[in-house]
């Protein structure tokens, strides 16, 4: 794949039993844009994705088994070899030609732009609820306005997303993690609204695992992103339960008790852990 052809937008769809759905999408994107190179991740398909690629002019990377969406994002990302990386769903939830849409608003100096999604773009009432906590946390936590922390149509400039292949997960949620990544580098992101169109077959997604996984992923590259935002909160909760305590068994008692102790200097150990964090994300962010 990398062999030296130099295209500017490379089209990357994880695909895992998307058949009937891209024999729809696959000619649209071809048609609107020709000169686009186009791949296609086959996650371990069982159905007849690797021949519906096979009738039309794109690449087909395989996975022998399902290594999850973010395995295929991340092979995708390596084999591409245009400038700019557009990424979404083999689905047919998003319009091709949204891309260009995407694309004139990445010229205006922007290093990644997302497709935000408005509440009718939610599958369901619990996704719109959780979808509404994490851009809430996210936002919290990167001092930004996050609008669609989960969007899987974004395009994304290929040196800026590589440098964060490592940080991203095998199964859902990369959007999250490179989202986070990309403000912590102090890349410029954009959000541009998308209508979304439902989905072409089954949804791949658990919304009890998934949704804790998510949950759990947020906090990773949170303590990832600024530690201190995480620790902090946690270290002053500890300070002001073992400062309360202590005054109560005072004045109950007049005497301080092994337990403020041991809330006080926990109060301590994990703000000191925050700060040691803090320093070390700097470090890493430094050097990339």
């Amino acid at each position: 794949m990398n062999s030296g052809s130099s295209v500017e937008l490379s089209i990357i769809l994880p695909a895992r039993n998307e058949a009937d759905s891209l024999r729809q999408l696959l000619p649209q994107l071809v048609a609107t844009y020709p000169q686009a190179e186009i791949i296609v991740v086959d996650d371990g398909s069982t159905d007849d994705t690797a021949a519906v690629c096979a009738a039309h002019p794109v690449h087909r990377l395989s996975h022998a088994e399902s290594l999850g969406n973010g395995a295929a994002i991340k092979a995708g990302a390596r084999a591409a070899n245009g400038e700019v990386l557009c990424f979404m769903d083999a689905d047919s939830q998003h319009n091709p030609a949204d891309i260009g849409r995407l694309l004139a608003t990445m010229a205006q100096g922007y290093d990644m732009v997302v497709g935000a999604r408005d509440t009718r773009g939610q599958a369901s009432v619990g996704r719109r609820l959780a979808n509404g906590f994490y851009n809430r946390f996210a936002s919290w936590m990167t001092g930004r306005r996050v609008q669609d922390l989960t969007s899987g149509f974004r395009l994304a400039r290929a040196r800026c997303f590589r440098e964060f292949l490592f940080l991203l997960p095998n199964g859902f949620s990369y959007p999250t993690t490179c989202t986070m990544a990309f403000f912590r580098a102090g890349y410029r992101i954009a959000y541009v609204p998308i209508d979304v169109h439902p989905r072409i077959g089954h949804s791949h997604i658990n919304p009890l695992k998934d949704g804790l996984r998510f949950l759990l992923i947020i906090f990773k590259i949170g303590t990832l992103f600024s530690p201190l935002k995480i620790f902090l909160p946690i270290s002053l909760a500890f300070f002001f339960t073992g400062a309360g305590y202590y005054v109560y068994t005072f004045l109950l008692e007049h005497r301080f008790t092994n337990m403020s102790a041991l809330l006080l200097s926990n109060a301590i150990l994990i703000f000191l852990i925050g700060l040691v964090s803090e320093q070390i994300t700097m470090l890493i962010y430094r050097e990339r």
